[in-house]
């Protein structure tokens, strides 16, 4: 237990790094008054329900699985340090992992909805990445489509019995490009191509978000198999209980 209490904290002391670190950019998570006052509203209205419902998963952690609080802290951790790494993008913009595969793996997908919406909105409050009325937006796009698309292909491949690394590694990466393939849906929804319309502007942002999402994605995915299989072991070696991991 105590190897794994430190490993929680090396996680911390990463994620404090990261604030250090971080300087305000106009991220790749839609940054605050971007999106016209209609579309922030949409994306509010359709983030809500899966908010609510995942607090209300986490109500239940917190109650009738209180040894699952540490996996809720390193997956909060996780999310917020990778998604806070801004790194260059030969776009002119920039790039980020999302950090989300992992506690969409390990606590499942409606819990991971609230982890990943506590990292955005510290993420918007201390190092203006995002803002708060696109939080919605950016809820929907990494917290809840993310931690969907991971979580189906994590089960889909587990009960096909693929390889566990595998599987590990294709829920998170596939999770993180998912994500910005939604941006990219909100971002052509809300600036259609005065040409082209939805369809000219999807390719558009697409074509500039793949040239640097593609290789995060595959070093998100490294990451997360690496993170999940020291967790296992922990448990393996009886450093953290059985009832920490659950099947979700």
């Amino acid at each position: 237990m105590k190897k794994f209490k430190k490993s929680l904290t090396m996680v911390g002391i990463l994620v404090f790094l990261v604030v250090l670190a971080a300087q305000p950019v106009n991220a790749m998570h839609i940054m605050e008054g971007f999106l016209p006052i209609g579309w922030a509203v949409f994306w509010w209205v359709m983030a809500l329900p899966f908010i609510g419902f995942g607090l209300y998963q986490v109500g239940k952690i917190f109650k009738d699985k209180p040894e699952q609080k540490v996996l809720l802290a390193i997956a909060t951790a996780f999310t917020f340090a990778l998604s806070a790494f801004k790194l260059p993008s030969v776009t002119g913009s920039s790039s980020h992992m999302t950090g989300i595969g992992l506690g969409a793996i390990v606590l499942g997908p409606f819990a991971t909805v609230v982890v990943g919406t506590i990292a955005l909105l510290f993420q918007a409050l201390l190092l203006a990445h995002g803002g708060l009325t696109t939080l919605g937006a950016n809820a929907f796009s990494m917290a809840i489509v993310g931690s969907f698309v991971a979580y189906g292909i994590y089960k889909g491949l587990s009960k096909l019995n693929v390889p566990k690394p595998i599987t590990i590694f294709l829920a998170a990466c596939i999770g993180d490009l998912m994500t910005y393939v939604t941006t990219s849906v909100q971002l052509a929804l809300a600036f259609p191509d005065p040409v082209g319309g939805f369809v000219a502007s999807l390719i558009k942002f697409l074509s500039i978000f793949a040239i640097t999402q593609v290789p995060l994605a595959i070093i998100e995915g490294i990451l997360t198999v690496l993170v999940v299989n020291a967790i296992y072991q922990y448990k393996e070696k009886g450093l953290i209980s059985n009832e920490t991991l659950s099947d979700n």
